[in-house]
């Protein structure tokens, strides 16, 4: 299982819409993903298996990331500060991940939202329900891509919900989250109300250092994303028979601006770097961190825009890489790349 923040901000081919369920024969009702029945089958229904060229690799050498201490930079020792922006700033330019510890979030509420997550993806797929997401929205359950796509879907479901940093947005998860469910997730959502609160602090201070890395100060991006919405995610991937067949996640690149990702203790995160997939060994004690699309193509500070260094990527909005993404995408390795041309065709 995994907890995933995701914060947002405020790009040859022309990708078509995904086709809906084109496996299923008329008649046929259309195939669900319910992880406590497909758990124990010893033959994986073909939608869930990936090709040979996209089978995953089980045993791969472990990537190593800068583990980077946030207790100076979080005390305020500015010695600490330009170390940890260092450090950063290294990571991103080699490949964008790195994990950081004595981060501020207190352990007692890592484990709860661990707790409330086990419990959720326990109780039954019509309760689970509940929270259905709807065709082309962003928030509430998911049981893999079973509505969206029909082939190479991902074993895996999802509770995904917003989080805004706005200051008359102060229960906007707890209340998301009874208003779907039931009042008797209250406490589940006054859990995830204050973890989303932890990961917009913690998320604030890494754009503070992103800032100091770039040489633009650690002002420039915090005061851009200071009121951010994000998503939050909750990922289950079920046990599976076959798990040389199917992925959890199929490869991609997180369209957000900075993801924030704690694992537990069972592992299976991989990242391409030069080439080859490498591991990411959980540490209870971190958060993986990882640069998105979104942050590659925010507007740049005019201190790193010159003739010789000038702008790659086209102005956007938000809303239209999610349209992009949820409408006429599945994000890959090339999303940012396709939305780019999609925009330009768009605009032309």
């Amino acid at each position: 299982m995994a907890i995933e923040c995701v914060t947002s901000t405020k790009s040859m081919l022309q990708p078509s819409p995904p086709k809906h369920n084109e496996d299923n024969k008329e008649g046929e009702p259309p195939l669900v993903f319910d992880g406590s029945l497909l758990r124990h089958k010893l033959h994986l229904p073909k939608q869930f298996i990936w090709p040979d060229k996209e089978k995953p690799c089980l045993n791969v050498p472990e990537l190593v990331v800068p583990l980077i201490d946030l207790g100076g930079f979080l005390s305020g020792d500015p010695v600490a500060a330009m170390e940890a922006a260092r450090l950063v700033g290294e990571a991103c330019q080699k490949h964008g991940f790195f994990l950081v510890v004595n981060h501020g979030i207190d352990a007692n509420l890592i484990s709860d939202a661990h707790s409330c997550m086990d419990d959720f993806f326990e109780i039954p797929l019509s309760q689970k329900q509940r929270a259905q997401r709807k065709q082309g929205e962003h928030c509430g359950y998911a049981s893999s891509f079973t509505g969206r796509f029909s082939s190479k879907l991902p074993w895996k479901e999802t509770l995904s919900f917003q989080f805004s940093a706005e200051k008359n947005s102060s229960s906007v998860v707890k209340d998301y989250l009874c208003n779907t469910m039931g009042k008797e997730f209250e406490q589940f959502g006054k859990v995830y109300q204050d973890y989303c609160e932890a990961m917009s602090t913690l998320s604030l201070g890494i754009m503070e250092l992103l800032g100091m890395s770039l040489g633009v100060g650690k002002e420039c991006f915090r005061e851009f994303f200071e009121e951010n919405s994000s998503i939050m995610r909750l990922n289950y991937y079920p046990p599976c028979q076959k798990p040389d067949l199917t992925l959890g996640t199929g490869p991609h690149c997180d369209p957000t601006s900075l993801t924030i990702l704690h694992q537990d203790q069972v592992g299976g995160l991989q990242v391409f770097v030069d080439n080859e997939w490498r591991s990411i060994k959980p540490n209870f004690n971190a958060f993986v961190v990882n640069i998105g699309d979104t942050f590659m193509v925010v507007t740049p500070p005019s201190g790193l825009v010159d003739d010789l260094t000038p702008r790659i990527y086209p102005d956007f909005t938000w809303p239209m890489l999610l349209e992009f993404t949820q409408k006429h995408y599945r994000a890959d390795m090339k999303t940012l790349e396709a939305f780019t041309n999609w925009l330009q065709q768009k605009r032309s």
